[in-house]
């Protein structure tokens, strides 16, 4: 079963239905032909979250986080860079973890913001707390 995802078009603002499984290809709109991931991490949820990553193709790093947290918020820039910097190479995720609790509950999410990195869907390291964009790129990267 491949669970469409809807993705905002960052260019034209069309929402675009896109078949999980195509997160890695570059996917374009439908509408203005612009790239609709450029690099920048996916917001998932319960719902779509394990037809999105389950066999992701790339590694796949997931941001828990919600929005009250001061640091959460703190490390949200760091996240969009690095997920620049990786375009292509890895898939860049975030979680609400409050409006997400099957999520936040399934990886034992105990304080955020946690990046958890997953390849073909197997979590394979965890860090807490926030760090910078470099770090996030070399978490990103690191075998697991």
């Amino acid at each position: 079963m491949d669970h469409p995802l809807h993705l905002r078009c960052p260019h034209c603002e069309a929402m675009n239905r896109l078949p999980a499984a195509r997160l890695g290809e570059a996917p374009n709109c439908g509408r203005c032909g612009q790239p609709l991931l450029e690099g920048r991490p996916v917001e998932l949820g319960d719902a779509d979250f394990d037809a999105a990553v389950g066999a992701h193709p790339l590694p796949v790093l997931v941001d828990f986080w919600a929005p009250w947290c001061g640091p959460c918020r703190a490390m949200a820039p760091a996240f969009e860079q690095a997920g620049r910097a990786l375009a292509g190479r890895a898939l860049l995720v975030k979680v609400n973890s409050d409006d997400n609790p099957q999520l936040a509950a399934r990886f034992g999410i105990r304080s955020i913001p946690t990046l958890v990195r997953l390849e073909r869907g197997q979590e394979t390291d965890r860090h807490s707390g926030a760090i910078p964009a470099q770090s996030i790129q070399q978490f990103a990267r690191a075998a697991g």
